[in-house]
């Protein structure tokens, strides 16, 4: 995997995270928020100066960003498609809805398209089992999702 350049300006913006936090190990996941927002992904990189200003190893750091799903090593696309896999709506067919945007988009769970204008990923609840199977894009929540309708929502973008 190629080495990714950050610039020394977001250096500083992160060390200043992690200095809001007084360097603190138990603030770890809060700095760790911080830096996502930041730079929209953790690259190894970034756990690796994270791990430095906090004092802690870059091993703990990559255990909790790889244990929160909230946390992602990949740069999401312009538009993150989560479906949801929630009880609810697996029994409804959401595998069935994923297995249809993965082939229109022609990428796995976890990976972004080539042009990065979408990525896919799966969670276990949105909250809105009422209307399930439910995906969601961005912020934006689509309820009653059959494989049929896939199309037309990612013509939406």
């Amino acid at each position: 995997m190629a080495k990714v350049k950050i610039p020394d300006n977001k250096v500083q913006e992160l060390k200043d995270i992690c200095k809001s936090f007084n360097n603190d190990p138990g603030e770890l996941i809060n700095v760790l928020h911080q830096a996502q927002q930041l730079f929209g992904y953790l690259p190894a990189e970034v756990q690796e100066i994270v791990a430095d200003e906090m004092n802690v190893s870059v091993a703990h750091v990559y255990g909790v960003v790889t244990f929160y799903s909230f946390f992602s090593m990949l740069p999401k696309g312009k538009h993150p498609i989560s479906i949801c896999m929630g009880t609810a709506c697996y029994v409804r067919g959401a595998e069935k809805v994923l297995d249809e945007f993965k082939r229109r988009l022609d990428v796995k769970v976890g990976e972004t398209t080539p042009d990065g204008k979408f990525s896919l990923s799966c969670l276990r609840c949105v909250g809105a089992c009422g209307l399930a199977p439910v995906v969601t894009i961005g912020e934006r929540v689509y309820g009653r999702v059959s494989p049929d309708d896939v199309k037309k929502i990612l013509d939406e973008y």
